[in-house]
């Protein structure tokens, strides 16, 4: 299958350069699958949409404050290092990350971040996007750049972050860090909102995915199969998993982004399981999958990395219904809603997105697909 049949045009001046407020106050579209209906509506309506017996799932991961800026002190030339995570189960003073720039990074550069407060020496050779720097000394490099860092906004905003972005980039339930961008579709909600929801009877249920750097990465093969998805932590605890599955023959499963469908999937390809360190992948295309809810699928702890990949066709085995925001011409995450709505429907909502001016991407509108 072409990426190119995922691509659409977007005026530049619809790219949301900044959050709306309050957060509820952003725009909903509403999409039904079954007829194709289209309502336009304000994200604090969502509650109207959503029954007692229905469970929301949500992405709890916080994004870390993981941009840092410096200089090679041998040459006094301009660094940027975005961290990604850990490099190892132990090693907090060895991470991968994004360099910038790149190719003239070379094994053994020294770099001096954020006035010398962190120190890193680069540890292998120009080629891939993803490198590893060894932190000096015996910092906490979490809490130091919780004090000095920056938060990653994506690039298609182009201005620099500034302080109200530390709380706007995250969402209101953000608990463990560990991700280097937001899981965007829970940036519209408010804790009051939250409030309403349970009081209908509605279950919210957090999960765990960090999002890694694949969420703003292109996809640069010309064939959708051919393209590989970074691999991402995610964790379910068997509370989780068990109020998600005894709700699940009564109501609906609401995943909340993309990365909640990841996660919920992942599980129920029943690759997944106690004692982390696999890697598991959702299988898209013909074949693909197991059928509702995937072997062995049973309320117990999942943990893992995931690489879950979907595109059309998939047959989905957890989730119901999805709320998520706009996203890039030929991505991974348009992929995703495109085999969970069509891609027909999906294009025509984003044409008529783009002309009752919705505000795209991570600080933009939303879409809940029903």
């Amino acid at each position: 299958m072409n990426i190119a049949a995922f691509d659409y045009a977007l005026p530049e001046d619809l790219i949301a350069q900044y959050p709306a407020e309050p957060r509820d106050a952003s725009r909903l579209m509403v999409v039904h699958r079954r007829g194709g209906v289209i309502e336009h509506r304000y994200f604090r309506d969502i509650v109207d949409y959503l029954a007692p017996a229905d469970t929301l799932v949500l992405n709890r991961t916080r994004v870390m404050a993981a941009r840092l800026r410096g200089v090679r002190p041998e040459t006094g030339g301009n660094v940027e290092v975005v961290l990604i995570r850990p490099a190892g189960e132990t090693a907090s003073d060895r991470w991968e990350a994004l360099l910038k720039p790149g190719a003239r990074l070379a094994k053994g550069t020294r770099l001096e971040l954020e006035g010398g407060i962190l120190t890193a020496t680069v540890e292998d050779d120009p080629g891939p996007d993803i490198r590893h720097v060894r932190f000096g000394g015996n910092m906490d490099v979490i809490r130091a750049i919780e004090r000095v860092g920056r938060t990653p906004l994506p690039p298609y905003i182009r201005r620099t972050p500034d302080a109200e972005d530390r709380d706007r980039y995250q969402t209101v339930y953000a608990e463990e860090y560990g991700a280097v961008a937001a899981p965007t579709a829970g940036l519209h909600f408010t804790a009051p909102l939250l409030d309403r929801i349970r009081a209908r009877g509605t279950a919210v249920v957090p999960v765990l995915l960090h999002v890694g750097p694949g969420t703003f990465q292109p996809i640069r093969t010309t064939t959708v199969e051919d393209h590989e998805m970074d691999a991402e932590y995610y964790r379910v605890e068997a509370h989780q998993a068990e109020t998600i599955l005894s709700r699940r023959n009564d109501g609906l499963v609401v995943a909340v982004g993309t990365t909640a469908v990841r996660v919920l999937e992942t599980i129920a390809a029943g690759e997944s399981g106690p004692g982390g360190g696999s890697e598991s992948r959702c299988d898209s295309g013909p074949g693909g999958g197991s059928g509702p809810g995937g072997p062995g699928l049973e309320p117990r702890r999942y943990e893992g990395r995931t690489r879950c990949f979907i595109y059309p066709p998939y047959e989905f085995k957890l989730v119901d219904a999805l709320l998520t925001n706009f996203h890039l011409p030929k991505s991974t995450l348009l992929l995703l809603v495109s085999a969970f709505a069509g891609r027909d429907l999906i294009l025509s909502a984003y044409e008529e997105a783009v002309r009752e001016k919705y505000r795209f991407y991570s600080y933009g509108d939303a879409m809940l697909i029903l």
